[in-house]
């Protein structure tokens, strides 16, 4: 089964991406052909910074990395370092309807958050399919927000087998539904573009500020509450083990639930939770240069396997004479 999934570099990884996407991912490396990549193309249509960009792509793939992405068990590079998804894009591109991509909820969205409309955005599901049809994969993780991105580029990969003949395989989407959307601070979906997320790698103060910012209602301590309409609760039961959890959905149900207790004690399990990739990760920013290399072997192989299939694309369209 090949696998294929990734992630931008347009802010710090926070729980969200991990419980989304990168977690599983990761525990796929051995059971399926994994290929994960960060997004940086994608990530230009919101981070116009060039000093952001580039440090965040090389933090991005620092902490997947500690999280337990093994390059040796994967292909693992960075978008922008595989040229042939560009040229790829364009030829999607020409046979991707308008009115496909003006259906799409992310763009409307993102519009609607006070992100600047570009080309780039409204074309973002086409750069994705490219992603996915250049690599021939077969399953793709995503959440519900990017289930429809995902259709498109099935849509993308339907048509043009019906045009030049079967070239792509159409991929199918990975939801995990108790996990699709892991709501943020404001009990919207977790997203950086929100400013509403939990980092991974926060420090302790800064971890602290965040847990303690996670809106809850006003009922009382003593008043029964339901625990799957409270943010607080849907990140708690993300970490808590089993017995814990049992014992405070009661406390919701029964009355008891005191939110500040429970903010902290999930401040302590979420520091605990990520111990060992903090101290991993710490390792791996000393040597900044052990990255790079990994990311550009990683996109050598990356090559490897998008040549043949922009080769087959080329004599299909008749870009080869």
């Amino acid at each position: 089964m090949r696998i294929l999934s990734g992630i931008q570099p347009s802010g710090q990884l926070h729980i969200g991406n991990y419980f989304g996407m990168m977690r599983s991912m990761i525990a796929s490396q051995d059971a399926s052909e994994l290929y994960a990549f960060i997004v940086d193309l994608h990530a230009l249509t919101s981070v116009q910074d060039r000093e952001r960009l580039s440090r965040g792509t090389l933090e991005a793939a620092t902490d997947f990395l500690a999280l337990g992405l093994d390059p040796a068990r994967c292909t693992f590079w960075v978008q922008s370092d595989v040229p042939e998804v560009t040229e790829l894009a364009w030829v999607l591109s020409t046979l991707t309807p308008m009115g496909l991509l003006e259906r799409c909820h992310s763009y409307k969205d993102k519009v609607a958050k006070g992100i600047v409309p570009s080309h780039g955005l409204f074309a973002y599901p086409v750069l994705m399919a490219a992603d996915i049809l250049l690599f021939q994969a077969q399953r793709v993780p995503v959440g519900k927000d990017q289930k429809q991105h995902l259709e498109v580029a099935r849509d993308i990969a339907i048509k043009f087998n019906n045009s030049f003949g079967e070239t792509f395989v159409v991929p199918e989407p990975i939801i995990d539904d108790s996990l699709a959307t892991i709501p943020g601070l404001d009990g919207q979906k977790m997203s950086k573009s929100y400013g509403n997320t939990i980092p991974i790698f926060a420090t302790e103060k800064e971890l602290k500020k965040k847990v303690m910012a996670i809106v809850t209602d006003a009922t009382p301590v003593e008043e029964p509450k339901d625990p799957e309409k409270c943010n607080l609760f849907s990140l708690f039961k993300l970490f808590a083990p089993p017995d814990r959890l049992a014992e405070v959905h009661g406390l919701y149900v029964n009355g008891g639930a005191m939110y500040g207790k429970i903010k902290l004690e999930l401040l302590e399990l979420l520091w605990e939770y990520f111990r060992k990739a903090r101290e991993k990760r710490a390792l791996l920013l000393a040597d900044p240069g052990q990255v790079r290399d990994i990311l550009h072997r990683g996109a050598i192989k990356a090559r490897e396997k998008a040549i043949v299939t922009l080769d087959l694309v080329r004599d299909r369209v008749g870009l080869k004479y």
